[in-house]
């Protein structure tokens, strides 16, 4: 089924306070930040160029400051501290900042990551005991995870262990009593919903800082870690998240983190550092360790300061990443044939798809991709030889998956997570019950305009309009991603010159002609396409393309179809 093309109606730039015409000559880039819903004219200068010095109080998250009064006499008082963490890049990136706050103190921290497939995600009762027997800890700082914990953090206070919780994930019904839960979502005043953990941790750090000052320290130098959790967690590049990851990727560029160095190396990453490049190359890598066994690669990487150390680990995780991807390619493919004998558009709202021996550590990936080709809310599980089912769940827009899980929490043992990303653990025997509750409350759920697969253009931009000084004004919107996606432009009655030239098999390249302009474009995995007769309508984005020391405007073709009337 085509996707319906959208493109929404035009603005009255006039209609507001904003004299767009005195900010940006383009009307194409104001009817973009138009849409954005400024208050002001300087509210748009803020976002077209981000400053750190924008960034608020730390003290403003709640219980702020009963965390880093705690911390701090932690460690005037010698206590053993223990940082447990997460295995994806939030919770390693997360731990690795902390640590070095911490260690910049004078204390010596000990880090934890929980065993993927033998203990599970977050503060589980078999990593709890295995914390508790290596190390001992008076404070228990959990990052990333322990929101949901309650019943594992009250016996943690039992056995004489005080609790930090820094997180980002959905809380349930009861929040854990520990010292301090400095997280957004529990607080449904905060304007702060938007942090992952690692923008939290950084806040804490801030708020260290501010109370007890170290010259030495360079906060600022350790927003590589803050940007690469940040988009590698898909949360909103929206108010301070954007001047973190703009700022970050600076860092990144210029990082003297020798086992990122080493990273960027093998994944061929060189700045400007792109979300593209955080998303696409070095998040997978430092994932691939916790998906398939410990993230502890991972966390080692971006610490070590020896750079033979630095080179072996950077190497493993590429190799980890590849037999990641092989492993994926397998289960999505079965997932698939599994799914086509049953899925029919007319009357699923939602996908579930589990079987046994599905590596857990790759099951959010699979769902990703089946929420994507089918355009619904989709959970995959794999079951152990004990028919214990851990699972993975992505949405589509329109459909809150903790809110969905909620209401099937009778067949699931646990569960937790975001809007548009979940975990789940259930037992096989209700793997039907599950499926049918899931699928009933997608349809309840979800309109049927949310069900219908768009494609959402954001401006016609004629060739002639394509230049230099409009990729400069582009190039101002980024950092792109979730909640500020790259802009996808239409042109009408383009046609090829020539046939394309195919790349890696998979790839199309185009010379692509409206009027009597000319444009290269690519057209990513486009080989597998069939296209109707030109002239076509093309949707693409834009992006700089350096070739032969010069800046150029790159094309990439999204979708076209055939030419329609204007």
């Amino acid at each position: 089924m085509q996707d319906r093309w959208i493109l929404p109606p035009g603005e009255d730039l006039n209609a507001g306070a904003i004299a767009w015409n005195e900010i940006c000559g383009s009307e194409c880039i104001a009817r973009l930040l138009f849409r954005k819903r400024f208050g002001s004219t300087a509210e748009v200068q803020t976002f077209l160029r981000p400053r750190l010095s924008s960034l608020s109080d730390p003290f403003l998250l709640r219980q702020m400051r009963a965390a880093v009064t705690r911390i701090l006499c932690a460690m005037d008082s010698h206590e053993r501290i223990v940082l447990f963490g997460d295995y994806d890049v939030d919770g390693v990136t997360s731990l690795a900042l902390l640590a070095e706050m911490l260690r910049g103190y004078g204390a010596t921290p000990e880090l934890f990551l929980p065993l993927r497939m033998e203990e599970g995600y977050g503060l589980s009762h078999e990593s709890v005991e295995r914390c508790l027997e290596q190390y001992r800890p008076q404070l228990l700082i959990a990052i990333d995870c322990g929101t949901a914990s309650a019943s594992e953090i009250a016996e943690l206070k039992n056995r004489g262990v005080d609790v930090i919780v820094l997180d980002h994930h959905e809380p349930k019904s009861q929040l854990p009593d520990c010292v301090a839960i400095v997280n957004p979502k529990a607080d449904s005043a905060s304007p702060f919903h938007y942090l992952c953990s690692v923008g939290i941790v950084f806040k804490l750090c801030h708020a260290l800082l501010k109370t007890r000052p170290l010259p030495d320290f360079d906060l600022k130098s350790k927003l590589d870690l803050v940007a690469l959790g940040t988009v590698a967690d898909i949360v909103p590049l929206v108010e301070e998240n954007r001047v973190l990851v703009q700022r970050g990727a600076i860092e990144i560029g210029r990082t003297c983190r020798v086992g990122l160095k080493k990273l960027m190396q093998v994944a061929g990453v060189r700045p400007p550092i792109l979300p593209d490049d955080i998303g696409y190359r070095l998040g997978p890598r430092l994932n691939a360790a916790g998906r398939l066994s410990t993230a502890e690669k991972s966390l080692r990487l971006l610490l070590t300061n020896d750079e033979d150390q630095a080179a072996a680990l950077a190497i493993e995780l590429d190799q980890q990443n590849r037999a990641r991807q092989e492993v994926e390619k397998e289960i999505l493919a079965a997932a698939i044939v599994t799914i086509e004998k049953q899925f029919d558009a007319a009357r699923d709202a939602a996908i579930v798809a589990g079987a046994r021996g599905w590596h857990p550590g790759v099951l959010g990936i699979v769902a990703s991709r089946i929420a994507r080709r089918y355009h619904r809310p989709s959970i995959v599980i794999g079951f152990d030889e004990k028919s214990v089912g851990k699972g993975s769940g992505r949405s589509i827009e329109g459909l809150n998956l903790v809110e969905a899980l909620t209401r099937c929490a009778a067949t699931l043992e646990k569960f937790g997570g975001h809007e548009m990303a979940a975990g789940l653990v259930l037992h096989e025997e209700n793997f039907s019950k599950f499926a049918e509750a899931f699928c009933s409350t997608a349809r309840e759920l979800l309109s049927e305009e949310a069900l219908q697969r768009s494609l959402r253009l954001d401006h016609e931009l004629p060739f002639t309009n394509i230049d230099i000084e409009f990729l400069r004004w582009h190039e101002l919107l980024q950092p792109f991603g979730s909640g500020n996606p790259q802009p996808l432009f239409f042109a009408r009655a383009v046609e090829p010159v020539g046939a394309p030239r195919v790349s890696n098999e998979k790839h199309l390249i185009f010379r692509l002609r409206q009027g009597d302009r000319h444009r290269r474009a690519i057209f990513f995995d486009g080989a597998a396409n069939e296209f109707p007769p030109p002239p076509w309508d093309v949707a693409f984005r834009i992006g700089v393309d350096e070739y032969g020391g010069e800046t150029l405007v790159g094309m990439r073709i999204e979708a076209l179809r055939a030419a329609e009337k204007a």
